[in-house]
């Protein structure tokens, strides 16, 4: 298994906290080391921030301070979304729970996540963990790929979004999506990266991993050179847009950029980074590359460890993207806290706007306005954000990495104070509205007079990055294996990334990767 870190403080660079540690910890002062820690955490919290950025753009993150109780509930109560309802045959996880659903090939990847985390909190065993991982590869390896509308998994190595739980088969008209796709292989990789025993089950792992990751051809999805296309359909072929940031698909680019078979050119970084002219701005007096949900801030960082590296962008910026991803939430809160639309519940624990479950699609009055309320919508803080008074649990829960200082009482407070309502056998439901108290038909979720609206779904792509943030923050398990990844590696050196882990353990990237002896 993959050791945990002790609880001291993790500089980006490495060279602080290493540097206390040897001098005072392993030498003849202890008690020196334990209060020079406790005085630099002390100036956090001085300052307001759980981190602050050093003069190469790294950031100080006090990694595995102490958590609630609640924390480890909530972590174990949304390990088991995935756990108990992947389909026992293909090992897909569905879209949305309770609500009857297809499957989500993204939720899949975030399954795949979580799976090694429950082996080490001890939620489930290895032997059990490695199972459901092989099942779920096995079933992904020999899904059918191909250009028919129908009776397809995908094509070009691509998945379609949505697949049939148990048929592993296109839905609908459902795009095949590059997004998704990045989504899942970040799983796949994980764990290929984490099953590292020299057993036949583990080796099999490792090569399913490295097949599926493979196969998928990034040059054919750049219709528009060099940029990566949203998707495709048999029908009408490429969709219309491309991925240019600022938004979740960064994981995509360095996957299609670490490729060792239909790998981009390193200009397709530059292309992505073209879009960030559109989204630097100042929002609650930060200024970051202001995409408006959070999750944009999160998905990436799920496998990606940013702390002190940079690539170009953010080496003009000054700073790296966990500390953008900080500013982000930090943004939200204080959003919540100014509270300009006056909505029901908004304030300084009460926050976090991103895609989401929402009521329903209807205007009403609130506050002597005429106001629009949506069903599944992106809802955010900035410029041309949309904000119906929403909050998805999610949206602090899994920025607990970025900014612990604000959302530990954040999640604490909205269990206190709405956990009756929002918090259920798998954790938070997916989001709730204390502002909607009308009685019209709901898309989704229901209403509780005097309450407001409450989701009654689980959604697998909001689950997932609360699972793998928190552990991330306690322990740094996904960064840290992840960073073994020699395709991860690549990826984010061809895109121009350098500094910090990076640098340090530049020569460690070492993979066996070989066919086991039974296929």
């Amino acid at each position: 298994m993959c050791e945990r870190p002790g609880r001291h403080t993790v500089h980006a660079s490495g060279t602080v906290s290493e540097g206390v540690r040897t001098l005072f910890i392993r030498h003849k002062w202890p008690w020196l080391g334990t209060l020079l820690l406790v005085l630099v955490l002390a100036m956090f919290r001085v300052s307001g921030m759980p981190g602050v950025p050093t003069t190469n753009g790294a950031v100080v993150v006090p990694l595995n301070m102490p958590l609630p109780r609640l924390f480890d509930e909530l972590q174990e109560r949304t390990f088991h979304f995935f756990w108990d309802h992947a389909d026992p045959d293909t090992g897909l996880v569905p879209d949305r729970y309770p609500t009857p659903s297809f499957a989500s090939i993204a939720a899949v990847g975030f399954a795949l996540t979580a799976y090694p985390i429950g082996v080490e909190r001890g939620y489930v065993t290895r032997d059990a963990a490695r199972a459901r991982v092989l099942k779920t590869l096995r079933f992904l390896y020999t899904a059918p790929q191909g250009s028919a509308a129908t009776g397809m998994a995908g094509f070009k190595g691509f998945f379609y979004r949505y697949l049939g739980m148990k048929t592993g088969q296109r839905v609908g008209d459902i795009e095949l999506s590059t997004v998704d796709t990045a989504l899942l292989l970040g799983g796949t990789l994980f764990c290929q990266s984490y099953f590292d025993r020299p057993n036949d089950e583990e080796a099999e792992i490792r090569f399913l991993a490295d097949e599926i990751y493979r196969r998928v051809d990034w040059r054919w999805a750049q219709i528009r050179q060099p940029a990566i296309s949203h998707g495709w359909t048999p029908e009408s072929l490429f969709l219309d847009y491309d991925w240019r940031g600022y938004n979740e698909a960064m994981i995509l680019y360095v996957l299609a950029l670490g490729s060792p078979t239909h790998r981009v050119a390193s200009n397709a970084w530059d292309e992505w980074g073209r879009g960030y002219a559109q989204f630097w701005g100042t929002v609650e007096g930060r200024r970051y590359l202001a995409f408006t949900p959070l999750f944009g801030h999160q998905y990436s960082h799920v496998w990606l460890d940013f702390r002190g590296i940079l690539d170009g962008p953010m080496r003009r910026a000054g700073f790296d993207y966990l500390e953008n991803s900080r500013r982000a939430t930090y943004a939200q809160r204080a959003y919540a806290i100014v509270n300009p639309m006056h909505w029901a519940g908004y304030g300084e624990n009460i926050w976090g706007l991103t895609a989401s479950d929402g009521s329903a699609d209807v205007e009403r009055t609130f506050a002597g306005e005429t106001r629009r309320f949506r069903s599944y919508w992106a809802r955010g803080v900035g410029a041309r954000a949309f904000d119906d008074g929403t909050i998805a649990p999610t949206a602090a829960a899994a920025s607990i990495a970025f900014a612990p200082k604000i959302v530990i009482p954040a999640v604490l407070e909205m269990h206190r104070r709405y956990g009756a309502h929002i918090f259920g056998k798998y954790g938070f439901y997916d989001a709730f509205n204390p502002s909607f108290d009308y009685d019209v038909p709901l898309k989704h979720g229901r209403r509780i007079p005097g309450v407001g609206w409450v989701a009654t779904d689980y959604l697998g792509i909001d689950q997932g990055p609360i699972v793998a943030m928190i552990e991330n923050y306690r322990t740094g398990l996904v960064w840290r294996v992840m960073q073994k990844n020699p395709h991860i590696r690549r990826g984010l050196e061809r895109a121009g990334f350098a500094g910090g882990w990076l640098d340090a353990e530049r020569a460690t990237a070492r993979q066996d990767l070989r066919r086991p002896t039974t296929p």
